[in-house]
């Protein structure tokens, strides 16, 4: 050790202190650690240290140089950084002077806010004060576990400057905290309650009333100002005032109420109105208006939204208790060989998108390109201008404001335009006949697999020349074509194109993987399967595959949506089945309401609604219920698990429209409808058998007592036409801090991006897991970046542990349709299924919806592929592995070349919000 004649160091306040060497060792030290990623009570290893003691030992020699009695304490950091430098050490060194900045930083503003001014909203200024934070940190975090206040308080003062206003403090503070999410999941939470803080300060206005008050007040303030119904008024306010429980805002995670607060909450001039609780009272309320015990009603309802155990579609929650309550999720219609008809439709949809509304159009009965205007004799340009302008409308109309206009166009692949249907998403060629913005889905009839896999040949025809083929399905549809071609091949019909049906299938599936679509529906099981088959026909799915209604030119089908949210009804020890039941039941109820209280942007829309009735509840949270219950999603007790909880389902949602047509009376169409003849969905699965005559390998087996149903629906008849639909719940679920519908957990640990911006998402139960097993470090966290969120190639986490997280694109596709088709055996509509394939090729896409369709499911949603989207690397040091990161070689595995994918092609945009 050196011996020192110096003994005294000046601190930056002018007071002195011995001279402590080990300090020096503990400074040094701070940069070794913070480069290598270690946490402070992590030990560095054996040659760290030794340099680190040598540096030491030099310093302390140079600090014997000066010769004086004292030595102020940025002397000896400067000699600190002048060894580093000579050792080479450049890293190191960086870390010490960022060391040292944030210190700087940090008791600047500790010392009184010198530095620092904070601008008020009138205009004056007063110095900041550190300590003052510190205070709110630890009465907001309270009680949160693992949430580490200087980490926050160092990432905040990085964001700090001279000039800043009230407000931009508060969201200095918010993104800290919401930066560390990925290092320490419980700053969900803490940065949902400094978001919290920020909500209370701009809608209680520091008021002294209690809650409810102020609840009172802002249902008073939103009438006065036209946003909110004046009948909201009519309420008992001081009962459903005193309901609202605050602590249930704790329910939140950062990222759900961020998007709430961005898009859901009311606002008078950019100001909002609403508190968590407020909203979802609004919301409970406007869903009420027409009961006559309405308090008690709306309560029920609070109950189910706040307690997040059920959550209604977007346009619900966007309008429900407003002057304008379009409240329903999804319109499908059909577009007739009509120029009038055609453009109509188009501005339909223009009106529907304005509140809310996801738009599926029906365009098979558009007659084809080189098809005779009988009004100027001259030749068709076909279906994929008029696209074009329903693309733009989309665009032109974005969902007023709040969410970007979301269309999908359908046709059938029979269609003589279909090749260039099929393109239309393409990034080159003519734009003028692209249609970037919209999606596009083929209404596939079982013919088509059919040839495919029997090796024929399939022709394609002019729809105007072929009237009666797109109202027809199953045998009747195939005797029916059969003949058409026979006419074809005799000359009687001028335009049709015969094509190798696998050929086709090729080019469907090509464009499928480069563009992410079309999308494949399939339009006999959606037919066979419908209750409504005596009311018409089944022409098209909506903009996210899980709505089959029956359209024409006098009904534009209209759909009202909301999702279970099961992760809440889940305990290590199983789903609690009576909380579930009752939580349907009053699911039921608040769809139903949406109908009679709904604001009908088109006639079509209002009567096709008030017809037929139909609801579709969905869930949300299986793969979280999945990771509580410590079940593998890739496992036959998986595979079981949801069978049971979807006729579970399935039966009590049938049940509970059962009784409220009891208690209000039956759809009007529901004469003659399956219902009426005691078929419930599970008895129609046999129906596609027949109608295929093999091709199906879908399970029917049943548990519950459906007969004793079966004789209840008969008697008492159904309020809905149809009552389930499982839709992709992208916002909802976010909302309500879960994962989205029955979808696999894409990664965990990733980023998502909305209109609220982008968000990282880390697995809580992962990050539990690990600690538990005392794995967890910030090594585990720069692995998890690396390989993408992926656990399987991490050596050191055990196997049980990957089994049960392995992400979408490990779980094998056959996996995911069992499921699927699990499901779809008890859902009267459909479901928004997204496939998964890691490593695409021709065959293996094809063999997945051959699967897909003879496992019976209705429909398909995004084919997700591996893209060039991945996690945020710029914080991880890929030199530290060896290798490149797997994003810089990503290639396609069919074409060789990069794969480029856009994020509405793998599934990663907010396009499907539209639905929730």
């Amino acid at each position: 050790m050196v011996q020192h004649t110096l003994m005294q160091i000046e601190k930056r306040d002018g007071s002195f202190a011995s001279f402590d060497p080990a300090k020096i060792i503990r400074a040094i030290s701070g940069a070794f650690r913070e480069e290598r990623g270690l946490e402070s009570t992590q030990l560095l290893g054996n040659s760290d240290l030794a340099r680190i003691g040598e540096i030491a030992t030099r310093v302390e020699q140079e600090i014997e140089k000066f010769n004086r009695d004292s030595l102020h304490v940025e002397e000896v950091q400067d000699l600190i950084e002048k060894e580093l430098l000579r050792e080479g050490l450049y890293e190191i060194l960086r870390r010490f002077i960022l060391f040292r900045e944030d210190r700087s930083r940090e008791r600047s503003l500790k010392g009184g806010g010198q530095r620092i001014h904070v601008a008020r909203s009138d205009g004056s200024e007063t110095l900041f004060r550190l300590d003052e934070v510190e205070s709110k940190l630890d009465r907001i975090l309270t009680g949160l576990k693992g949430a580490p206040k200087e980490k926050i308080v160092d990432a905040f003062c990085k964001n700090l400057y001279t000039g800043i206003d009230e407000s931009g403090v508060q969201d200095a503070l918010i993104l800290a905290a919401s930066s560390l999410i990925e290092e320490a999941p419980e700053m969900e939470y803490a940065a949902a309650r400094l978001l919290l803080q920020k909500i209370y300060d701009e809608v209680l206005e520091g008021s002294e009333e209690g809650y409810g008050t102020l609840f009172e007040k802002r249902i008073q303030q939103g009438v006065r100002a036209g946003l909110l119904d004046p009948r909201l008024l009519t309420f008992d306010l001081k009962a459903l005032s005193q309901a609202l429980d605050p602590t249930r805002d704790l329910l939140f995670k950062y990222h759900g109420l961020k998007v709430l607060y961005d898009r859901y909450f009311l606002h008078i001039k950019e100001k909002r109105i609403e508190a968590p609780q407020f909203f979802w009272m609004r919301v409970a309320m406007g869903l009420a208006l027409n009961e006559e015990q309405k308090e008690e009603q709306a309560i029920a309802f609070y109950l189910n939204l706040s307690n997040l155990l059920f959550i209604s579609g977007t346009p619900t929650l966007f309008n429900s208790g407003t002057v304008h309550p379009q409240l329903s999720s999804c319109y499908l219609s059909t577009v007739e060989d009509d120029l009038d008809h055609i453009f109509k439709v188009i501005a339909d949809d223009a009106k529907l998108s304005k509140w809310a509304g996801g738009i599926g159009n029906d365009w098979t009965d558009v007659r084809a390109r080189g098809a005779t205007i009988k009004g100027t004799n001259g030749l068709t340009q076909g279906i994929i201008p008029f696209l074009k302008v329903a693309n733009d409308t989309a665009v032109a109309v974005n969902q007023g404001g709040k969410r970007r206009g979301s269309f999908c166009a359908y046709i059938e692949p029979w269609h003589l335009d279909v090749e260039e249907f099929i393109e239309l998403k393409k990034n080159t060629g003519d734009e003028r006949r692209r249609t970037p913005d919209m999606n596009t889905a083929l209404w596939v009839p079982d013919l088509l697999m059919k040839r495919v896999n029997e090796g024929k040949t399939f022709t394609l025809f002019n729809p105007c020349e072929v009237k009666d083929l797109h109202t027809l399905y199953g045998q009747a549809f195939e005797e029916r074509y059969a003949f058409y071609e026979q006419e074809a091949q005799e000359g009687r019909i001028r335009q049709h194109k015969t094509v190798i049906a696998e050929e086709l299938w090729r080019k469907i599936l090509t464009m499928l993987f480069e563009t992410g679509h079309p999308w494949i529906t399939f339009k006999d099981p959606s037919n066979i399967r419908s209750a409504q088959r005596h009311c018409g026909v089944i022409r098209s799915s909506n903009l996210c595959t899980e709505i089959l209604l029956n359209t024409s030119r006098e009904e534009t089908a209209v759909c009202n949506l909301g999702s279970i949210n099961l992760s809440r009804h889940v305990t290590e020890e199983g789903f609690d089945f009576n909380g579930l039941k009752q939580t349907v039941r009053t699911a039921i109820r608040m769809l139903d309401n949406v109908i009679d209280i709904n604001y009908y942007p088109t006639e079509e829309a209002r009567r096709s609604n008030l017809k037929h009735r139909p609801v579709g509840l969905g869930v949300m949270g299986w793969q979280e219920a999945l990771f509580i219950l410590k079940v593998p999603y890739e496992s036959e007790e998986a595979i079981k698990l949801s069978d049971t909880l979807l006729e579970t389902l399935s039966y009590e949602a049938i049940d509970a429209s059962c009784d409220l047509a009891k208690e209000r009376g039956s759809y009007s169409s529901f004469a003659g409808s399956m219902w009426s003849k005691g078929i419930v969905p599970i008895d129609t699965v046999k129906l596609v058998a027949q109608e295929r005559g093999g091709y199906l390998d879908m399970d029917s087996a049943t548990s519950l007592n459906w007969d004793k149903l079966r004789k209840k629906v008969t008697l008492q008849g159904m309020r809905n036409c149809q009552v389930m639909a499982i839709a992709p719940t992208a916002t909802i679920a976010q909302i309500a801090g879960t994962t989205q519908s029955f979808e696999p957990l894409y990664a965990n640990l990733y980023v998502k991006s909305n209109l609220s911006g982008e968000f990282s998402s880390i697995n809580s139960y992962l990050i539990d897991d690990l600690k538990r097993r005392g794995l967890f470090d910030s090594e585990m966290i720069a692995d998890l970046k690396y390989f993408d969120g992926s656990v399987l190639p991490i050596d050191r986490i055990p196997e049980d542990v990957k089994q049960l997280y392995k992400t979408a694109f490990e779980i094998g596709p056959e996996w995911l349709l069992m499921a699927a088709s699990k499901r779809q055996k008890w859902i009267d509509m459909g479901q928004s299924q997204n496939l998964y394939i890691a490593n695409p090729s021709g065959k293996a896409l094809s063999e997945m919806y051959f699967k897909a369709w003879r496992l019976g499911l209705k429909t398909t949603y995004y084919l997700r592929s591996k893209s060039a989207t991945q996690i945020e690397k710029s914080t991880l040091d890929v030199n530290k592995k060896g290798l490149q990161p797997r994003w810089m070689k990503a290639k396609s595995a069919t074409s060789g070349i990069e794969v480029k994918r856009s994020a509405q092609a793998c599934g990663l945009d907010s396009s499907c919000e539209s639905c929730q």
